[in-house]
Parts: C-alpha cells; structure tokens; sequence
C-alpha cells in the first residue's frame, strides 16, 4: 500500500483498516477498481462500509474531472471547517460514520475525562494535502525514472537519473529537553503532543544513561519503540570492570560511594539481581539472561508495537526506567535500561512531530562510550533546547543552569542551536489551592511574570554563555500540564502549552520537504522537456558564458568573505594561545589542588578523569573536563567572532550571508534568452539546492573546526593521561599530580600552537571545498543543460504541467 491509500483512509476517519488494505496490496491505482464484494471483504463493519462507498464514489468522479487529483470540495470544505475550530473529527455522511471516525487515541483520553487532542486532529488535517501532493509527485518522477531506466545510457540519462534520486531529503528538527528528575519533563511531552499516556510519569524516576526520541510514525497507526541495544562487548567491558575492584577494595568503595563502582553495581543489579555478586563474567553473559530480548546478542532493534499510547509505555518502562519499587508494582524482576543505548517513539500521524523529534535527554551525557558519543551527536544536532524546572524555584534552581553551562558549547558553537527555552512546569499551583477564583488567579498570574522576570535576569548574568547565542534566543515558558488537560479550561492564562505548540509548528512550517521535492521535480522535469526543443548553438554559447561568468562574479565576495574569516581567526587564535601559555600552569594548579577537598577524597576523582581521557561524569555532580579547562582560553578567545561567522540563526546564512545571496542570474536571462528557459529554470533550482546543500554541510563542518581545539588538545594528552592513569597505592595523587604539571609544562609552547594550527587548517579546507563544490556542480548543470548534443527522447509534458499545478499550490498556500 503506498502512501496516497494510507492518508485516504486516514482523511476519511477509517484508519482501523489502514493494515488490512496494506495486507491485500492495495494501493492507489487498484483503488479505483474495487468493486462492492471487494470492499465487503476489506471492510467488515457496516458503517464504516458505507462511508468508505461513498467518499470513494465522490473521489472517483474527482479524479474523472481532474487527473491531478487536487483536494475534493469534500476536503476542502472540510479544511475550512477544521481552520475555524469547529471540528474534532473528520465528516461523515452519517451518525455512525462520526463515531467509527473518531481516532481510538481520542476515545481513549476522553474516557478519562481529559481534553481530546483537538488541535491535534486539526493540524492533521491540513497537512493531509501537502502529503497527499509529495506522495503524487514522487509517483510522478518514479515512473519518470522508471521511463528513464530503458533509455540509452547516456552521459545525460544517467545525470538526470541521479538527479532524480537525489531529490530524497529527509532533515529532522530535534528539540532537546533537559530537566532533573521530577520537574515534570515526561508530563511536558505528554502535554504538548497531546498523548497523555505515552511517556511514564508520577513516581517512576527516568533512568540517566537511556535518551528517549520521541518523533511521528508515518507508515502505521501503531505506537512503536524501536530500542537500540549497546554491543556485547561494551556489556562486557561492564561486567570485568567490577572485577577490578577485590573483596577488600570494593567493600571500601562501596562505603566510600565511589562513583564508577556504584554505577556499574546499579547496572549490574537491576539486569542479575544479587546473582552477579556470585557469578564470572563468563556466566553473566550466559544466553538465558537475554531469553526475552534476542536482538542485544543479534545486534539488532527490539520493535514493540501497540494499539495504544498507554499500552506501549507500560511494556517500554522496564527497557527506559530505573525504579524498582515501580519494578515490584508492574511485576517486573528484570530491568533492561543497563543494555539500553536510545529508545524511540513512534507516535502515528502526530503533526507536531511530522518534521520535529523531541528528545528526552539526560543532563550529563554517560560513562558508556557509545551512549556518551550518541548524547553528544544528538546535543550538537538540537535547533532548539528545552530545559525545565519547577516554577517554584526557577531562578534559583542550581541544577538547571548548570545544565545549560555544561552543554552551551556543545549546542551553541559546537552545535546549532537556536533557541533556548527555559520552561517552568507546576505554573498552576500555588499552595495546592483548587480555588479558582479571580484573585486565586490574579496571584497565579503574578507570580508566574515575577518568575520569568527573575529567570532573564539570571540568564543576563551568563555573559560566558551568552557569547554563543543571539541576543533574542533565549525564551522563558510558564506552563501546567495537568491545568491544559482538564475538560474543560478553567483558565488559559496559567499554562503557555499552547506556545510551545506554536513552536514546534514553526519548525515544522520551516522544513518544506514537499515544496523542496515538488520544486526540485518541477525543475529536473523542465530540463527534460526543455532538450527536446530544437536547439540554437550560438545562442546556447552565448548563455553559457553569461552564466559562467555570473557565477564567477557572484563567488568573489564569497570567497572574499571566507578570506577575511581566515585572517581574523588567525589573530584571535594567536592571541588565545599566548594566555594559553601564561595561564594554563595557574589553572592546571587550581584543578590539582581544589579548595575544600581532601586529597583522601580528590585521588578517586584525579583517577577517573585521567583513566578517562580527561573527562569525567560523576552521576550526581557536574562534569570534570580537563582539556576543555585547558582550551578555556582558546575557545574564549575565538567564541564572539566564531558566532558572528556560523551563526545557527538561519536568517542571514554564514560567511556574513553572501553563501545566500550568491545567483546565477538566471531569472533575468529568462527574459534575454526565451527558447531556454525551462533550462534555466531547472539551473534555478540546482542554484538553491547547492545553498542548502553547503549551509547544511557548513552546520556540520563547524562543528568539527570548534571542537578540534579541545580534540587535539586531548590528543596530545593521551599519553600523560595513561601515564598518571598508571600510578595506585601510596603516594598515587602526588604522582598523578607531577606527571599532569610536568606534561604541560614542557609541551605548552606546542600543546596550543597545535590546537590553533588544526583548526585554522579545517577552516582552509572548508573554503576550499566550498568554492569547489559551487564551481563544480553548477558547471556540471550548465553543461548537461545547455550544451549535451543528446536531446530527450522522453516527452514529459503531462508530467511537468501536473507537478507545476501542485507547485503552483504549494507557493499560494505557503503565502
């Protein structure tokens, strides 16, 4: 079944039947044949029958007047309706159509008494054209391609086939959310996407080291998890890792609370039970453990797939949750987070999530490699960043800025993010009254403005931080889940849930996958329709060389720009790394020897960070990284002009904008050149491809040249770090102590130097690559459009005036 049959059946309140036409190869083309015993046989209830004969009816006498299958005035009078608010569920042509039209999901939580997603439904309903368009134009061009494949395989053929194949994109805006236990993270999720049920919360505490995406599920109506596992050899790594410690060393760290053996310990305990204490490794990994999840010892992902929300997060808590008193309620004896690398949700049809993936992430990243490389990925990736607290103490909430501190790099300079949104849960709850009277709500209201007033006043405080963001990033929310899920609103004013919604819709409104598809195939389309006009080579001789020279003219002030970025690197590099020289020992010397810490306790520390390359995540402290602190000046001596350069702001683009503002010129040769335009409307489309393409490659790009400095850095630790990693028994911290000050010492005239050499020769290669890439692809467009000898033998015109009638629809909604 392809995706035209799927939304149908949405669109028409019918999705109970969505597998069963998948499981009889019903797809759009067939569906016009179905015949009254065929629907029997598909459909076995009634009314539901009914409404599928005759809005099938009503869209074959669409499709008759129009082959481009635009929306049916049943569709768009429906669109009206659900733009107004009017509606909650699709229009049937009876009573009992509206009730088997109604979602299960709807059911469910009005059962409860809670408030039905109703907006929710009213956003789906309008994307359902959109998607209905990409799923029609992407048929288009794969019977194009189709048509393509039995051509002669020419230079040309085989560009156009590529072409065609790289239309595909499929960029996700992830919204990190961060919070400590019990601020209400899950609740804030429920809320937003309306799910009340997906997420666990109340008591059940969310285990650290698993990151829950939450995102749409395009292909089913199930709620699914796909879990991924971590190897079996980083589980092993787990199980010798607690045979380092012998009967009498472990008994004094267990009373000590050291950090590295209670976390394996925890692990250990929550997968064995006691059993581990008494077992080898060798029996640990014995395969009756793994009896219920097959797919940690395949290396694969463990799918479970519900009807429900509430049935899905019921069987995901024990591969996501650590409390096991929670454990002994739900009859669970063996917990599976300890294996558990990233779980994800998959919501069906949730237009808040079509181009958005929440992610739930823990605050301080993970001991384990692999899962601490995938936090950091995800944290990089975030456009926008939730962090979130209780209102009662948000300014103060010591927890929560320093969850902002530990990751600003990481999504500010080293990432791309955006915004930053501190939200502030529980907003309805003043001393547990239930009193809504006005004045109750009057000292609400108050007191939530005094709360967002303290939380920007303590964020200006942040000057470090704020050298990585724009000066208007930064939003403060005040919000009540459970105020925005009664059935009826008391009042609006105490929860700004609908906000975030409006947020999460702009970041979906700004990822126009379909009309970057639609204008793509409408511009490859022109290409092919354009080489069978007769050609006039002096004519096309002439054009090629106005292009090329618009190209070069158009490339200098990028190229001017990328130069100028270069040379002022250099000198805020240069600057960074003779501070680098002068203070690195004193900073070094302030690490070594902390105020307020004996060194019985700070040897245990010193040991994790240098067994650890540098770094160390204490489970309930912040972390330690000493080659960031050895960066420290470096970074801060390159962060204002490094933002100024790769802003992830998407307005004015990096290199000062002139990546965007860089044209061919091709609309005003339309006029001068008029027997080529649709070449140059395809050149058009090749010239905004190539923007995208490079400002995405730019956003990962930077990345790597920020974080190079503290890379190498670490780089050229290693072997110090294993040296002083090397050392135990008496006098162990006075040793570690030495070799750290000695290492630096000797190697900071080179140490810094390094660092800024690395990243000054990314910065090199990235323009290099970057002008190559414009010249070369763009070059290649211009040949194959305007100087192949081979002229199409495939005559696309019913394809293009279809595709340019849904382009022309797009560009007239989008306005």
């Amino acid at each position: 079944m392809d995706d035209f049959v799927c939304m149908i059946l949405i669109e028409w309140g019918l999705e109970d039947w969505i597998e069963t036409f998948r499981d009889q190869g019903i797809d759009k083309e067939n569906l016009f044949f179905l015949e009254d015993q065929d629907i029997e046989k598909l459909i076995s209830k009634v009314g539901p029958r009914a409404n599928f004969r005759n809005r099938l009816k009503v869209l074959k006498e669409e499709q008759n007047r129009n082959p481009d299958l635009k929306p049916s005035p049943i569709q768009m009078k429906q669109e009206q309706k659900n733009t107004t608010g009017q509606a909650e569920v699709l229009p049937s042509t009876s009573d009992s159509d509206l009730k088997t039209g109604k979602r299960k999901l709807d059911e469910e939580e009005s059962n409860k008494g809670q408030r039905p997603p109703k907006r929710h439904c009213t956003n789906m309903t309008k994307s359902f054209p959109e998607i209905r368009i990409l799923s029609e134009v992407k048929n288009v061009m794969t019977h194009v391609l189709d048509k393509l494949r039995s051509q002669d395989n020419t230079k040309f053929t085989a560009f156009l086939r590529k072409k065609i194949r790289d239309l595909e994109t499929d960029k996700r805006e992830l919204v990190g959310v961060f919070g400590k236990t019990g601020a209400g993270k899950t609740s804030l999720i429920n809320a937003v996407i309306e799910e009340t049920t997906l997420l666990p919360s109340g008591d059940v505490n969310a285990c650290t080291s698993v990151m829950i995406k939450v995102e749409a599920n395009m292909s089913n109506t199930n709620y699914e998890a796909h879990i991924e596992f971590i190897t079996k050899e980083e589980w092993k790594d787990e199980l010798w890792s607690i045979n380092q410690y012998d009967e009498e060393t472990a008994e004094q760290k267990k009373h000590d609370d050291d950090d590295d053996y209670q976390d394996v310990a925890e692990k250990l305990s929550a997968f064995y039970g006691e059993e581990w204490k008494q077992k080898s490794c060798e029996q640990l990994m014995d395969t009756r453990y793994f009896r219920e999840i097959p797919e940690f010892l395949q290396s694969t992902r463990k799918i479970l797939s519900c009807e429900t929300a509430k049935q899905l997060s019921t069987r995901m808590i024990k591969y996501t949750r650590t409390d096991s008193n929670q454990g002994t309620c739900n009859g669970i004896k063996r917990w599976y987070w300890p294996l558990v690398k990233c779980v994800t949700v998959r919501v069906p049809h949730n237009s808040f999530l079509q181009h958005v993936t929440l992610v739930d992430l823990p605050g301080n990243g993970d001991r384990n490699k692999s899962r601490d490389a995938m936090w950091k990925g995800i944290v990089g990736q975030c456009s926008t960043v939730w962090i979130v607290t209780e209102i009662n103490r948000a300014a103060a909430d010591k927890e929560s800025w320093e969850i902002l501190k530990s990751i600003s790099s990481l999504i500010g300079n080293g990432g791309e993010c955006s915004s930053i949104h501190l939200i502030c849960t529980k907003s309805d709850m003043i001393e547990e009254s239930t009193d809504h009277s006005a004045d109750v709500q009057s000292l609400i209201l108050g007191r939530n403005m005094k709360a967002k007033e303290a939380v920007r006043k303590e964020y200006n405080k942040l000057n470090k931080i704020k050298k990585h963001f724009g000066g208007d990033c930064f939003q403060v929310f005040t919000v009540s889940s459970k105020e925005y899920l009664k059935p009826k609103f008391l009042s609006l004013q105490n929860t700004e849930i609908p906000k975030l919604q409006d947020v999460l819709q702009k970041l979906n409104d700004r990822h126009s996958e379909t009309l970057n598809y639609v204008s793509g195939a409408r511009g490859i389309l022109s290409l092919i329709q354009g080489a069978n006009f007769t050609k006039i080579p002096g004519k096309n001789k002439d054009v090629c060389k106005e292009l090329e020279r618009n190209m070069a003219l158009h490339l200098l002030p990028v190229e001017k720009a990328m130069g100028d970025t270069w040379r002022v690197f250099e000198k805020c590099l240069s600057e960074g790394v003779e501070k680098s020289k002068r203070e690195c020992e004193k900073m070094l010397r302030n690490f070594l020897f902390p105020r307020g810490k004996s060194g019985r306790g700070f040897d245990k520390t010193l040991k994790s960070v240098v067994k650890k390359g540098g770094v160390h995540k204490p489970k309930k402290r912040k972390e330690i990284d000493l080659n960031r602190k050895l960066t420290s000046f470096l970074t801060d001596s390159i962060d204002e002009e490094f933002r100024k350069t790769f802003p992830n702001e998407r307005k004015g683009g990096p290199f000062n904008g002139t990546l965007n503002k860089f044209s061919l010129g091709t609309e005003n040769l339309k006029q001068k050149y008029k027997d080529v335009q649709l070449q140059l409307r395809f050149l058009k489309t090749e010239e905004d491809k190539i923007k995208v393409k490079l400002n995405a490659r730019i956003r990962d790009q930077k990345k790597i040249i920020y974080n190079s400095l503290t890379q190498t850095t670490e780089e050229l630790m290693e072997e110090c770090y294993k040296t002083a990693a090397g050392f135990s028994g008496p006098g162990m911290l006075e040793k570690m102590r030495e070799t750290l000050t000695k290492h630096v010492h000797e190697t900071k005239d080179t140490m810094f130097v390094k660092a800024k050499d690395v990243m000054m020769n990314h910065l090199l290669s990235l323009r290099v690559e970057i002008l190559e890439t414009v010249m070369d692809t763009l070059k290649t467009s211009i040949d194959h459009s305007l100087r192949t000898d081979s002229c199409s033998v495939l005559d696309v015109s019913t394809e293009l005036a279809t595709v340019q009638n849904f382009y022309n629809d797009l560009v007239n909604s989008s306005h």
